[in-house]
């Protein structure tokens, strides 16, 4: 016996001591990452911005950072950027900025607020130089900011004005005889249009030329600025076809220059006094991120909520969802925490489900009785994405935003005919009451049609309500510019959707001065993911990222819209018109 205690105790010991030898090896490595992790920038080290990165919102952090030495792995988010080039306007180390200006995956509103972080760049004198082989409008509508920009000499010049591209599923839909039941209220309410025609209505293509017409006339006023030529010349080139090769952007002085990459590089070592062997110290904007500082610190703090994405019921994990759960108690965490004295809200969504938005602006609702409440729009914030910002006490947006889109719609598909003629599949059983069988495999009844119309129309009209309530109108001024019709940034400042021109620097500095304070710091939800979250909860995420690589940015939206119209049918749904593809 005694034998036996003395192998079990020595076990038990060697169990113990093996456990604190990992446990103190483990320390050691997330120290020692967390010490790599750190940047030091050498002087005369050129800032690079790759324009063909995808800025989300907020920071995208790879659950492979933490094994790996790789600066590039984890991209910062839009407003980081923002923050990063106006750190290295005053940063001794940083000579310059160099964009790589080829494509853009971004949107045109969190494209203006680069635009606008390298304007204000551009204040400390130092360079700023673009270079692109093919260099396409939505890269130069930022890019073309720069001191000089240069165009490979057999590279390509996109200059064709814009255009929007839809995608209707009416024809696919009678083929496989799936029917689908539509109830929306607002003549403008376009999000339907895929399922019941198979082109554009006349009032869709009425509000799709007018907001398009207001983002391409502010593209080429920017571009008329920057470039000193005349919008209607800018005009010209691209409806008269002019610009098709790198020469003829170089002629009509789109271009300043048609160089070589090792041209380029040349002329930037000429400006840092470098010879000719000597090595330019390029830092990207992803290495930049890690030498910090760029962040506001202060006593106090302002909460700045980032919602982007479909708003959804319930809760999710997934990154880029507004889960109603989820941002309730965000958003309450927020309102009832005292040692927050603002709450800035940046929205970019273009909706959701009507019963998910409602519960996130009644949050936001309440905050706004405790502390200030600014809203910030990127890229869209229309319908849904409205919906959960009409509360706050200052909205702001870009001139390219998309936004308004006030009205709801829902959707029940007939299956009937598709089971039966397609599958080979009936449906029979019995019910207690006349309408316990509303659904998908059978037609719906008069009744039922009216029944469900009611439901859209309260909702519809609780919707234009809440804007009424929020903004301070009259109801019928707000039926006249809802009726589900998208808007500019630019009109919707007009007609008072939106109350000043602005990227969430903007809102951030307003929500500031609400709270009066001016010794803070911000309070970023959601909060960062600890390293046992990212590696282990990452799996929806990695093959999101999976499919979106293996069919590229715009299939990839496609491929979305087809999981957003499952989705449409669960719920009444405030969205916008469905997923458009901007070229």
């Amino acid at each position: 016996m005694k034998s036996f205690f003395k192998i079990f105790f020595a076990t038990l010991l060697s169990l113990f001591i093996f456990s604190l030898i990992i446990f103190f090896l483990f320390v050691g490595w997330v120290a020692g990452l967390t010490s790599r992790g750190k940047t030091n920038v050498e002087p005369k080290s050129v800032l690079v911005l790759d324009l063909g990165q995808n800025f989300k919102e907020q920071q995208v952090e790879s659950p492979l950072s933490s094994f790996s030495s790789s600066d590039e792995i984890d991209i910062p988010g839009l407003y980081d950027v923002a923050r990063m080039i106006h750190k290295a306007k005053d940063d001794k180390n940083i000579s310059g900025i160099y964009i790589i200006a080829n494509s853009s995956p971004n949107g045109f509103a969190g494209s203006e607020e680069l635009r606008n972080a390298l304007l204000d760049f551009k204040t400390s004198r130092k360079f700023i130089v673009a270079y692109g082989d093919v260099i396409s409008q939505k890269a130069y509508g930022v890019a073309n900011i720069a001191d000089k920009i240069y165009l490979n000499p057999a590279g390509l010049f996109e200059w064709a004005g814009f255009n929007v591209d839809y995608v209707f599923l009416k024809g696919a839909l009678d083929k496989l005889e799936i029917h689908p039941q539509i109830f929306y209220a607002g003549k403008f309410k376009s999000a339907t249009e895929p399922f019941r025609t198979d082109k554009m209505t006349p009032e869709n293509k009425l509000q799709t030329t007018a907001w398009l017409t207001e983002l391409y006339n502010h593209f080429l006023q920017n571009t008329s600025a920057s470039r000193n030529i005349d919008t209607a010349d800018l005009f010209r080139m691209a409806n008269e076809g002019i610009i098709q090769t790198a020469h003829d952007a170089l002629d009509n002085k789109l271009v300043d220059g048609l160089k070589y990459d090792d041209q380029v590089k040349d002329e930037i070592k000429s400006k840092l006094g470098l010879g000719k062997y000597d090595k330019i110290n390029f830092i990207s904007i992803n290495k930049y991120a890690k030498a910090g500082s760029f962040k506001k610190s202060g006593k106090e703090s302002i909460a700045l909520i980032y919602a982007e994405g479909d708003i959804i019921d319930g809760s999710s994990e997934q990154n880029g969802i507004i889960a109603s759960e989820n941002y309730v108690k965000m958003i309450r965490k927020a309102r009832l925490d005292k040692s927050i004295k603002a709450i800035v809200f940046r929205v970019n969504s273009g909706g959701g489900s009507s019963l998910a938005s409602e519960n996130i602006w009644r949050e936001l609702s309440l905050a706004k009785l405790e502390k200030p409440v600014v809203v910030s729009f990127g890229d869209v914030a229309a319908s849904g994405g409205y919906y959960i910002s009409c509360a706050a006490d200052s909205i702001f947006a870009e001139p390219n935003t998309i936004t308004g889109s006030i009205g709801v719609f829902g959707i029940i598909p007939n299956m009937e005919d598709f089971f039966k003629n397609k599958l080979g599949v009936t449906f029979d059983g019995v019910k207690t009451a006349q309408y316990a069988d509303a659904g998908v495999i059978h037609p719906l009844n008069e009744n039922e049609q009216k029944m469900i119309r009611q439901s859209i129309e309260i909702t519809y009209n609780q919707f234009k309500q809440r804007v009424a309530d929020g903004r301070k109108k009259d109801t019928a001024f707000v039926e006249s510019i809802a009726q589900g019709r998208v808007w500019s940034g630019a009109d919707g400042l007009k007609i008072g959707l939106v109350d000043h021109f602005g990227g969430l620097k903007n809102a951030i500095d307003c929500a500031a001065r609400l709270a009066k304070t001016s010794d803070y710091h911000l309070r970023e939800f959601p909060e960062p993911q600890n390293i046992f979250d990212r590696i282990f909860g990452s799996s929806a995420t990695t093959t999101s990222s999976k499919i979106q690589a293996d069919l590229g940015q715009d299939n990839f939206k496609i491929y979305q819209e087809i999981i957003r119209i499952r989705q449409m049918t669960k719920t009444t749904q405030a969205r916008m018109p469905f997923e458009f593809l901007i070229h």
